[in-house]
């Protein structure tokens, strides 16, 4: 791969999209643990929207989306993602990560913030939300409600990531997304696999989240790499608390082919009335599958705020 830094597709993602590359700029802010938390600025002025992904990816995820919104915004790696530091305690779950994004906000942001979240990073967006009014004026829930476990996926995903933790070249693991049918065209997996990974000090190609290396352990010791149900059941129950006590706006963003049903949809215009229901043609990562459509929908959101 001939890329050299985190930065190098931008002009050709830029291309595709017909704009110009904004300035963007990695941050990274000291937790009063000692953790890192890490993430993106976009643009030169103060961000109007702040965006967290979902499990398993980090925040370039949105770099196509950005480049669409074309907007001052801010995307941050969780915890346990990324650039960002691993948990010692495995704890990525909503309240827990909500905690390290406000930090992030109070920060880096002036305003209160159009929250924009996918999976996991739309469950934190909640929990955010209920517990720190002061730092959100809406949220996007992007193809993610209370119930859904945002860290299992699809078993041909599961299985991809309990697979070996470290490989000789990215060229490798591009090879095996590929045989798994992940990642869409070789260039998107490229791109993919060099964003989601780093060489460590004897060479070895790693993943930075930590969830590939948990499943890894998980499957080696013969347990369930999922959640398990009486987990998730607490996990979802924490959830819609969560979303009970959000006092913005809220909308949930509906992949047609994703993880949330109609079903799931209508649980969550059960427990949030208000809630604005928007369903688009795609899978659960919306953020890649149609960035342009995805930006629009946001832009609605910061020209209401």
């Amino acid at each position: 791969m001939p890329e050299t830094d985190e930065f190098s597709f931008l002009p050709s993602q830029a291309a595709d999209a017909e704009v110009d590359v904004p300035p963007v700029a990695r941050v990274s802010l000291t937790l009063p643990d000692g953790r890192t938390l890490s993430g993106l600025r976009w643009g030169e002025e103060p961000a109007r929207a702040t965006f967290l992904h979902g499990a398993g990816l980090n925040a370039h995820t949105w770099d196509t989306t950005l480049l669409h919104l074309g907007e001052p915004a801010l995307a941050l790696d969780l915890a346990g993602h990324g650039d960002s530091s691993w948990r010692d305690d495995a704890a990525y779950v909503a309240r827990v990560l909500a905690p390290d994004v406000a930090a992030a906000l109070e920060t880096w942001t002036d305003r209160p913030q159009v929250l924009v979240g996918h999976s996991l990073g739309g469950l934190t967006a909640a929990a955010l939300a209920a517990t720190r009014p002061d730092l959100v004026a809406e949220v996007v829930l992007v193809d993610i409600t209370p119930g859904i476990d945002p860290s299992g996926g699809p078993a041909q995903l599961r299985a991809f990531f309990a697979g070996p933790t470290d490989w000789a070249t990215r060229d490798e693991l591009v090879e095996k997304a590929l045989s798994f049918g992940l990642g869409g065209s070789r260039r998107a997996a490229e791109r993919g696999v060099f964003l989601n990974t780093r060489v460590r000090a004897d060479g070895r190609v790693e993943w930075k989240h930590h969830f590939a290396h948990l499943a890894a352990a998980a499957a080696a010791a013969g347990t369930d790499t999922g959640t398990p149900d009486a987990v998730r059941a607490v996990l979802a129950e924490t959830g819609w608390d969560d979303v009970a006590g959000v006092r913005a706006r809220l909308e949930l963003i509906r992949g047609e082919h994703g993880f949330v049903t109609a079903d799931d949809a209508d649980e969550l215009l059960r427990r949030a009335p208000d809630t604005d229901v928007r369903v688009v043609s795609t899978g659960h990562n919306v953020q890649e599958e149609d960035p342009a459509g995805l930006a629009a929908l946001v832009r609605e959101r910061l020209d209401a705020a």
